[in-house]
């Protein structure tokens, strides 16, 4: 009985660590899979994002897309426009009215001049990519992209199938030889 005892402090202990390392990891929570599709992402910067009320909440609950937002940089600030969080379920006035509010992102001044002169040459816009949350804050990863032609789109496909091909073949040979 004794015993048995040790063994549940043990745990505990182990416990108490392994969620001080999870709380480091980022917890991806919505993700914008046609970015990659329609834009050449060449740089990318993380971001805060300033939230009010229950939205955090309905973040980390996964009620979050970014498939349609959009970045602009305005007097010297970042924002992300048309981002929809839904509002908590167990919510009470302090929820948002508007699920799709503009929300401005937390950056230093030299990332927005770098990110304004990036975004300014001919092509080339701010496009989210990742919600998460880092440390218990919650980021946005935004990316300085260019706009993929029909014919880049079609390349891209034929890459990524020759790769699954030959990923395939590699798998196929490995099962023959054991």
């Amino acid at each position: 009985m004794h015993i048995v005892a040790v063994f549940t402090c043990i745990e505990r202990a182990g416990g108490g660590s392994h969620v001080a390392t999870k709380k480091a990891d980022g917890k991806l929570l919505a993700q914008n899979k046609k970015a990659s599709h329609d834009y050449f992402i060449e740089e990318t910067y993380e971001c805060g994002l300033v939230l009010t009320g229950t939205e955090i909440k309905s973040l980390r609950a996964g009620k979050a897309n970014i498939g349609d937002s959009f970045s602009t940089i305005r007097n010297g600030e970042a924002f992300v426009h048309n981002m929809h969080i839904s509002p908590f379920d167990q919510g009470n006035r302090s929820n948002p009215e508007d699920p799709t509010r503009t929300r401005k992102l937390l950056l230093k001044k030299a990332q927005i001049a770098k990110m304004l002169g990036q975004a300014k040459q001919e092509g080339y816009t701010l496009v989210p990519l990742k919600v998460y949350i880092r440390n218990g804050y919650a980021k946005l990863l935004v990316g300085i992209g260019k706009g993929k032609k029909q014919f880049d789109k079609r390349e891209s496909a034929a890459k990524k199938d020759a790769q699954r091909d030959i990923q395939r073949a590699l798998r196929e040979k490995q099962k023959i030889a054991r």
